[in-house]
């Protein structure tokens, strides 16, 4: 997490400030420095009081995502590493919330397949109608 702020798209970039950390003991096996350390980091980022994005971008966010984006990271024993993870996820999150799906553009299939189609439905039912005893 350098700088004041981190890039989240090309127009969107969050301040730091704005992201709520919380540390707490990491769970799982460890020695005396696992149950000592609160290497456990929680990155915890409030949309609807955010000042970067627009009202657009909010409503797009808490329909996807909620009104309050959270990450965890414990994979790491140490904690700065854990908060940049923390951070990452967050950022993946935001990202992807913010994301616009793109309107599909129904296409036609062209003459010449329709046609061969409808020929091989020719010769298929031809095939068939040779199969038949006759009458």
């Amino acid at each position: 997490m350098d700088g004041e702020s981190i890039r989240v798209t090309r127009s969107v970039a969050i301040p730091v400030s704005e992201i709520q950390l919380r540390f707490s003991r990491s769970s799982g096996p460890g020695g005396q420095h696992a149950q000592r350390t609160e290497s456990r980091v929680e990155a915890v980022f409030d949309v609807e009081a955010s000042s970067a994005l627009t009202p657009a971008q909010k409503r797009r966010v808490v329909a996807r995502a909620g009104p309050v984006l959270r990450a965890v990271a414990q994979d790491e024993r140490s904690q700065w590493r854990n908060r940049e993870l923390a951070a990452e996820r967050l950022v993946s999150a935001l990202r992807e919330a913010l994301r616009v799906e793109r309107r599909r553009v129904p296409t036609r299939p062209p003459a010449a397949a329709n046609e061969r189609r409808l020929e091989e439905k020719r010769r298929r039912g031809e095939r068939k109608r040779l199969r038949r005893p006759p009458d």
